[in-house]
């Protein structure tokens, strides 16, 4: 049987080295979507892969909830999904200016991923939403952990729709919220993908399947670029895309179920602290 596997983001980065991987170790009959929001672009990196399976370019805004809930309806069954769609964080404008599209891109469309795919999972099926190591509940001030720790997906949008008015009324930081929008983000990123995991455990992993949050490590793109100096540490999209893909196409581990999983390990959902500087905030 054909399998389908889809990536969000994939023009370009960590996206595309996902398509080339999933490309490379998945069959022949096999289909794998790369998705982004501009045509010319989709077409132009769909027809640069080469790899085993098929690869078809699919258009895809992810800020557009309808269209993820469309394309979920459409396809009817899916093996892979990889939430990887992010908006880019530039160091030379306000954080306020930034955080709108950056949460419709992170959460709001994570969050319709979630919705929308997991029930099309397919027995054996993956469902991975790239976060980062900041998305541990450690990250925040202990007065807002409430907010995350193990609530509901609708009490985790409720926190994320707070906190952005909070970033734009100006008493973000007053209320314990980090200066970085990145950070909030993450953790509700890995919030949402708990949430979720928590009501289909039993089911999924009798069936095989997993959902998970994925962190990549420091990635050198375009994106991680202007916000660190010193990339010699840092992986390539390539690399990164190697511990995410065995993920998808590996034997389940039913320990990475509903975590955040960093090359292959569970980094605990309590851990990590508030970041003080700029130069913490590595994946």
């Amino acid at each position: 049987m054909t399998r389908i596997a889809l990536v969000t983001g994939a023009n370009q980065g960590l996206g595309y080295a996902l398509v080339e991987e999933l490309a490379a170790r998945m069959d022949p009959a096999d289909l794998v979507l790369l998705t982004g929001r501009d045509p010319d672009r989709v077409k132009a990196a769909a027809d640069r892969v080469r790899g085993r399976a098929r690869v078809e370019g699919r258009v895809l805004d992810v800020a557009d909830t309808s269209a993820i809930i469309a394309l979920a309806a459409e396809l009817g069954r899916t093996d892979i999904v990889v939430s990887n769609a992010v908006a880019p964080l530039v160091p030379d404008r306000p954080q306020t200016e930034q955080a709108d599209e950056f949460v419709a891109v992170s959460n709001t469309a994570t969050h319709a991923v979630l919705r929308s795919f997991a029930p099309t999972l397919a027995p054996g099926g993956r469902l991975l939403v790239v976060a980062s190591s900041l998305g541990t509940l450690g990250h925040l001030e202990p007065r807002l952990h409430p907010l995350f720790d193990d609530v509901p997906l609708e009490s985790v949008e409720t926190a994320v729709a707070d906190w952005l008015g909070a970033v734009h009324d100006g008493t973000a930081q007053e209320k314990g919220w980090p200066k970085w929008v990145n950070v909030p983000s993450k953790v509700a990123q890995v919030a949402a993908v708990r949430a979720v995991a928590v009501s289909r455990r039993a089911d999924d992993l009798a069936a095989g399947r997993l959902i998970a949050a994925v962190c990549p490590g420091l990635v050198d793109t375009r994106a991680s670029r202007p916000w660190f100096a010193d990339f010699s540490q840092a992986r390539s999209p390539r690399q990164a895309a190697a511990p995410i893909v065995d993920l998808a196409l590996n034997p389940l581990d039913p320990s990475t179920y509903g975590e955040l999983v960093r090359f292959g390990k569970v980094l605990p959902w309590h851990d990590g602290e508030p970041p003080r500087r700029q130069d913490e905030l590595v994946s």
